[in-house]
């Protein structure tokens, strides 16, 4: 009773009025909620906007991993055949020496490389840059047939390639490019008889009166239409 004595219509119509004069004295921006609104809107827009990207960016992201780690499986796999296939050719070649290929960073093989290294018979290791000119020779044909080995390319030129190596292994070179290479078209320039012997097709370039001609001959159909040595020499003695 007390209490409501004390609310009395006067007291009720003075409150109220100090509040007016004092929310006047605030003047509050009644448009607020509806900048707030829009502001809120503009937001969600963003931050759906911010989440696609983020998807994307992840699903490019996943799409990378799985490609450097699909070239990383393909390289290493392909790595270990050509190695070993290396070390198959060039003992081969060289009749009892060694090869091998070292990934200088194996955690990350396409950062640093790799070394290649070689031990020619009856000699130490070394690397292919420290080798004589024959040595580099046949480490790089050996090279050349473990890459042809993993992946086959229809079309070799070759030149020279017989320059620094002597008769036994220009010989090995030659019937290894004849006979295990079949799969593949090589174009050798040679001077060395016992390589180009064995060609399928013979162009010699020469030159007469300052003017460079050449001849193509196929040794087969040759070797067809020339006499057998006991016949030749029996027209010799008559």
């Amino acid at each position: 009773a007390e209490a409501l004595a004390r609310h009395t219509v006067k007291n009720v119509k003075y409150e109220i009025t100090m509040l007016e004069e004092t929310m006047q004295r605030m003047n509050p921006n009644m448009a607020a909620i509806a900048e707030w609104r829009m502001k809120d809107a503009e937001f969600k827009v963003k931050q759906s906007e911010l989440d696609a990207a983020t998807e994307r960016r992840d699903g490019v992201r996943a799409k990378h991993d799985a490609l450097r780690k699909q070239r990383l499986d393909e390289f290493m796999a392909g790595f270990s055949v050509i190695s070993m296939r290396l070390k198959e050719m060039y003992q081969m070649i060289t009749l009892g020496g060694d090869a091998e290929l070292e990934l200088v960073d194996s955690l990350d093989p396409f950062s640093e490389g790799i070394v290649f290294s070689v031990r020619p018979p009856k000699k130490s290791w070394k690397n292919i840059s420290n080798l004589s000119g024959g040595e580099k020779t046949l480490s790089s044909l050996s090279l050349v047939f473990a890459l042809h080995h993993y992946r086959p390319t229809p079309l070799y030129v070759m030149d020279e390639i017989d320059a620094a190596l002597d008769f036994k292994n220009v010989s090995i070179v030659a019937n290894y490019i004849k006979e295990r290479t079949k799969d593949a078209q090589f174009i050798i320039i040679s001077l060395r008889n016992n390589m180009f012997e064995l060609a399928d097709r013979l162009v010699g370039i020469y030159k007469t009166h300052h003017c460079t001609k050449s001849v193509t001959i196929n040794p087969a159909m040759l070797a067809a239409h020339l006499p057998a040595p006991a016949a030749a020499a029996e027209v010799a003695a008559s």
